[in-house]
């Protein structure tokens, strides 16, 4: 998430960068080493099969245990060993997803038109068959994950949703992420991880079918195995590593602003985190936050490269030129913290999703609790893409059923069409049709 030297080239009005990334380097998800390792190892799985999955699985995974699918009475009972107050709050995630799911599917409506006499053309929303979600738990278990893909894909109606978690160090994986897979209604989860996950997924390598369609966020060899997967299988997105910015003008409060920035960076030492003000003092006031919050966070290994590699803070002189800035970065997450919230978001174009004035965090997206989907377009994707969402699920599949009153509408078009092109073939079949309407 950095501004791109071109647009800024066409910028009309000033700016100032208070704090600059320390690193300059390619992003994680276009490093080349990343992309020849996931080549290597798809290639690798796809030849060896099951054998070779689990293989990357001891040596990655440090996985040893005899099956890597968790039964299903033991995905009943993840949730007995949690705390009463852990589990009410997964149940309330997984139900507010499910809520925001389910408003989404109810404005997504077949329909059928005339668009001339006789020739009538409509589209149906059908679930796809098959879904492999991959819910991360390396460096954090994520808890949310399994609502926003597993759940979100059942309210879709998709038929088959097949789960894969990483296991933790004692080769187990984690009860609350199996809890909120189980929550969500993942038909079959397996502890693996990684691209391994992702490959037996869509080779169909589980004593299942292959899917149809990954999702979920990871790390970037996980977004590099879905690039590469894409076209045998459909993707929701690229997603990762975790990214933020603020957009802030002199009446935000640089303890929050740092706060969130912070909230976000922990996530990976490669998480950026960006704030775009129309205030020096206060981009020069969350400079000075975020290290006096470092000095006592207990992520600091984390979150300090992160805010130190991958921060930014820069000045722009008017709220337009702040627009301009942020629709470049085109953020994952976006956060709004000005005095006029409203004005911003009717000007702005490129974001993940919004979080709107300071009573506001992305945590509470990232945790389940505001309903909206927590997997978004990352390193500018959001220029053209949006999140994770009930429709990712649904192919809109159209169909047409024309009449004989139709025929000479559509069949003396065609044939000029095709004979224009040079299309023999084409217009014999409008020409076929003409001669049996006549």
């Amino acid at each position: 998430m950095r501004f791109t030297p071109a647009r800024l080239a066409e910028l009309e009005g000033s700016y100032r960068i208070l704090k600059a990334p320390g690193l300059d380097r390619p992003a994680a998800q276009t490093d080349p080493a990343v992309a020849e390792r996931v080549s290597t190892m798809l290639a690798d799985i796809e030849r060896g099969g099951l054998d070779a999955v689990l293989r990357y699985a001891r040596e990655l995974d440090g996985w040893r245990r005899p099956e890597i699918e968790v039964p299903r009475d033991e995905l009943a009972r993840s949730g007995d060993g949690l705390s009463a107050e852990l589990r009410a709050a997964l149940e309330l995630g997984v139900e507010r997803t499910g809520a925001f799911a389910r408003e989404q599917r109810a404005r997504l409506g077949d329909f059928e038109v005339e668009l001339a006499p006789g020739l009538l053309a409509g589209q149906r929303y059908v679930p796809v068959q098959r879904v492999g979600a991959y819910l991360p738990a390396g460096r954090f278990p994520l808890l949310a994950g399994a609502c926003m893909t597993a759940g979100v894909a059942k309210v879709a109606g998709v038929e088959t949703v097949l789960a894969c978690t990483p296991p933790r160090p004692d080769g187990t994986a984690d009860p609350a992420v199996l809890y909120a897979a189980y929550l969500s209604g993942a038909d079959r989860v397996y502890v693996l991880g990684g691209v391994q996950a992702l490959a037996a997924m869509a080779f169909g390598l589980l004593g299942e079918r292959p899917v149809d369609m990954l999702v979920g966020p990871g790390n970037a060899y996980v977004a590099e195995a879905k690039r590469q997967l894409f076209g045998r299988v459909a993707i929701d997105l690229l997603a990762g590593p975790s990214e933020v910015a603020v957009l802030a003008d002199e009446t935000a409060d640089p303890e929050l602003v740092a706060a969130d920035l912070l909230g976000q960076a922990e996530h990976g030492p490669e998480s950026p985190a960006a704030l775009v003000t129309t205030s020096r003092e206060l981009g020069h006031a969350v400079i000075a936050e975020a290290e006096r919050q470092l000095a006592g966070l207990k992520t600091r290994d984390i979150a300090g490269p992160a805010w130190r590699d991958h921060g930014s803070v820069t000045w722009a002189k008017d709220r337009a030129t702040a627009v301009e800035l942020m629709d470049d970065l085109a953020p994952e997450h976006l956060e709004l913290l000005t005095a006029d919230d409203d004005h911003y978001l009717d000007a702005l174009h490129n974001y993940g999703s919004v979080f709107i004035g300071r009573w506001s965090t992305v945590a509470y997206s990232d945790k389940g609790m505001a309903g909206t989907n927590h997997v978004l377009p990352t390193a500018g994707g959001a220029r053209h893409s949006a999140g994770l969402s009930v429709s990712r699920f649904l192919k809109p599949l159209t169909y047409q059923r024309a009449s004989r009153e139709a025929t000479p509408l559509l069949a003396e078009a065609v044939e000029v069409i095709s004979s224009y092109e040079g299309m023999a073939a084409h217009g014999a079949t409008a020409t076929l049709r003409l001669a049996r309407y006549r």
